[in-house]
């Protein structure tokens, strides 16, 4: 956990330094910093959260019904390369967010209240107790159907609102 936070928060700090570069830039009146922002801008969006966290549950499907040998392929080298890429872009959004709000646009922090973050705060918390989940049986066929259900809303459900 302090390894995530960690990264989260360098990730976050960098991410906020170049969006302050790219806005002092700006306001400089180059061009450039334009480009930087909305290159940054790009990937700060909380609908990027949804299909990776289609694949994260699909894989933490997998995980429930696998054998441990397979369960731990599938967990080395799908869950947690996910998990991971889940951090980098939450923390790319606050950075970015932060920055913005330390350059005077004070409403950007309300962003963070988008209702999709929720799907990044479902894929970290499933990766945190991924372990217990593997130890119980019950708990391993209950969320083996959670986990399916999971899947498909992120495939298949609009979530617009």
């Amino acid at each position: 956990m302090s390894k995530a936070l960690t990264s989260f928060a360098l990730v976050a700090v960098l991410t906020a330094l170049l969006i302050a570069l790219s806005l002092a830039v700006a306001r400089h009146g180059y061009p450039y910093g334009a480009i930087g922002v909305r290159r940054l801008d790009g990937i700060a969006d909380a609908g990027v959260f949804i299909p990776i966290a289609a694949v994260y549950f699909f894989s933490a499907m997998l995980m429930m019904i696998l054998p441990i040998r397979a369960a731990g392929i599938v967990l080395t080298h799908a869950a947690d390369a996910l998990f991971w890429t889940v951090i980098a872009l939450f923390a790319t959004i606050v950075g970015c967010l932060v920055a913005r709000w330390a350059f005077g646009q004070g409403s950007a922090v309300w962003a963070l209240l988008n209702w999709r973050f929720l799907f990044a705060a479902a894929v970290v918390g499933c990766h945190f107790v991924m372990n217990e989940l593997r130890r119980n049986v019950l708990l391993r066929s209950l969320f083996f159907v959670v986990f399916a259900a999971a899947t498909l809303a992120c495939l298949f459900w609009s979530f617009t609102l």
